[in-house]
């Protein structure tokens, strides 16, 4: 029996390249022969329009109508949800409907744990499944969290991150405490940077000065690019769109520090 991971990729702040770490390390692990799953948990639904289907909110099966068929004790059709993207990784995808359930699951029983009951069907048919997360640290985000095995926390290099690193940071120990102990921080990766600046470098230092000791920060840096947002309008992964660019390198090395984690096993630990 294969050993699925649950990944959320989560950030309070917009803008830090959290879809698009999503998206190509999704799509990295998918190249090293993973088999892949990437829940968009955005009402922006962002990751859907990235992934190729543009006109998300005339989508008639969604993550939001995946929540209502469990709140309302119907049964989840899988089959019809989860749609196939050319490059071999699935999606949950996402739209407008999902900023309703913020307030919704406010009343639902067991809430926190809503998003969790439905995709557990989903751990014994993938070995990653990741989770995109919305830029809030609101009742989807404590979902996405509950049903996470690891955190994998996108910063931006171009401002100083640390007070709200702590916010988020405050947020994951809660949910450690009261709903998910077996929930761990894989690590930070740091985006968007510029590295012919000062202040990127100095940000650099400074977050692995200030969270390195107790979190891990990965080695790799992912460069600020035209080419993984001109991706993301292509609905392609940066691999497919520019392989051989500086952006899908960094992409392809992150993917490879991942596996290396101890904390997530590679793909012959997995098939037991």
């Amino acid at each position: 029996m294969r050993k699925c991971k649950v990944i959320a990729v989560t950030n309070q702040k917009g803008g830090v390249g959290k879809t698009t770490t999503t998206e190509n390390v999704a799509i990295g692990l998918v190249r090293q022969g993973f088999d892949v799953l990437i829940v968009d948990f955005d009402p922006q639904g962002d990751l859907t329009s990235c992934l190729g289907w543009k006109n998300n909110d005339a989508l008639e099966h969604s993550v939001s109508s995946m929540l209502d068929d469990y709140i309302n004790d119907n049964d989840i059709d899988y089959d019809s949800l989860i749609l196939h993207h050319e490059e071999d990784v699935d999606l949950i995808p996402a739209n407008i409907e999902l900023a309703d359930f913020e307030m919704r699951l406010v009343s639902v029983i067991n809430r926190e744990q809503t998003l969790s009951n439905c995709i557990e069907p989903l751990r014994d048919k993938y070995d990653y499944i990741f989770i995109d997360c919305p830029p809030s640290l609101g009742m989807l985000t404590v979902n996405a969290l509950s049903a996470a095995d690891e955190v994998l926390i996108p910063v931006q290099t171009q401002y100083l991150p640390a007070k709200g690193m702590t916010k988020l940071l405050q947020t994951v120990n809660k949910v450690q405490r009261k709903i998910n102990s077996n929930l761990k921080i894989t690590g930070i990766v740091m985006t968007l940077a510029d590295l012919n600046t000062n202040i990127t470098k100095s940000t650099i230092d400074t977050i692995r000065e200030s969270f390195g000791k107790n979190i891990r920060v990965f080695d790799t840096i992912i460069p600020k690019a035209t080419k993984a947002s001109e991706a993301s309008i292509s609905g392609k992964s940066i691999y497919a769109y520019a392989k051989d660019s500086k952006v899908a390198v960094a992409y392809d090395n992150l993917t490879k520090e991942l596996v290396k984690n101890p904390k997530i096993r590679q793909k012959d630990e997995i098939s037991l």
